[in-house]
């Protein structure tokens, strides 16, 4: 089986290590958890902590701030302040742009709306340079090889996640490619029944534990079909079940759901998928295009230009 799995090494550092503790926070034992909070709360009081210092303001030990340490990869907390430091500089120096926002920051009732747009852009700008840093080139390649010959392409979503979902087929419709969208489990599953080598089956779950599309992969996978996952979780039951895993980035925040905090990226990935299937299909996806544009233009208003005095 072709499996591409996009897990980086936990010292990987295009992935960012604020990313990396932020993605790996299910993995840590309570007092590791302790120390990942306090990191993230205020990376640059971290920066300049000595471990001392961290142990005492997360109510834990130097040792186990040493196991934190290596738990990311690092040899020690030197090498992870630097790590820390050279991040949360980048992010000061986006700050004197005016972007200067907490992104853990609460919502309140009174907040300014240039206050709360500032915070949302953050927020997701953040999200779409993890998905650039975390995400594997080369199995979106393979993807992309796949479904640009594929005899049809199935695309799975249920939830918030029907409507990456729906991006993503119809970004293959409109190349010319046979692709169909389920978001629901009993039309996805008849669907899938009729797959078969050749075809591919996409699945989109921000956790990567939903029961219903895991079925729908499932069930595609059994009749032969290449499969996708497109998660925020590479190591959730989804991408245990696909043959490639395609891993957006996600951040939590206090005042939107996990998923919606993290759609930009998923969408980022749906985009890069399709037009790389687009490149591989330039002149059936270029017909397929000004065909499209034909068919509707009879039905586009037009403005009358009226010239002269009056």
């Amino acid at each position: 089986m072709d499996r591409t799995r996009t897990d980086a090494p936990a010292a990987n550092a295009e992935a960012g290590v604020l990313e990396r503790i932020r993605h790996g926070a299910n993995e840590l034992s309570d007092a590791m958890s302790k120390v990942a909070d306090q990191v993230l709360a205020d990376p640059e009081a971290a920066a300049r902590a000595t471990i001392m210092d961290l142990a005492e303001l997360s109510g834990t030990s130097p040792g186990t701030i040493t196991r934190f340490c290596r738990h990311l990869g690092y040899d020690g907390y030197a090498a992870l302040r630097v790590a820390i430091a050279t991040e949360t500089g980048r992010a000061s120096a986006r700050h004197e742009t005016g972007w200067d926002v907490n992104i853990g920051q609460e919502i309140a009732p009174d907040d300014p709306l240039e206050q709360v747009l500032k915070q949302l852009i953050t927020i997701d700008a953040a999200m779409l340079r993890d998905t650039v840093g975390t995400l594997d080139l080369d199995a979106v390649e393979r993807v992309a090889a796949r479904v640009a010959v594929a005899r049809r392409v199935d695309v799975y979503g249920v939830g918030n996640s029907a409507t990456v979902a729906r991006e993503l087929q119809m970004g293959f419709y409109r190349t010319g490619v046979a692709a169909w969208v389920w978001t629901e489990v009993h039309d996805a599953l008849a669907s899938a029944a009729l797959l078969g080598e050749g075809d591919v089956a996409l699945a989109v779950s921000h956790s990567g534990t939903t029961a219903e599309t895991i079925e729908m992969l499932s069930e595609a996978s059994s009749r032969g079909a290449f499969t996708v996952a497109l998660t925020a979780s590479p190591e959730a039951i989804l991408a245990e079940v696909a043959d490639v895993c395609l891993r957006s980035a996600s951040r939590r925040t206090s005042h939107r759901a996990d998923l919606l905090a993290s759609r930009h990226s998923a969408l980022l990935v749906a985009d890069l998928v399709h037009i790389a299937v687009a490149q591989r299909r330039f002149p059936e996806a270029r017909e397929a295009l000004e065909s499209r544009a034909r068919a509707v233009g009879g039905h586009r208003p037009t403005r009358e230009v009226r010239t002269g005095a009056g």
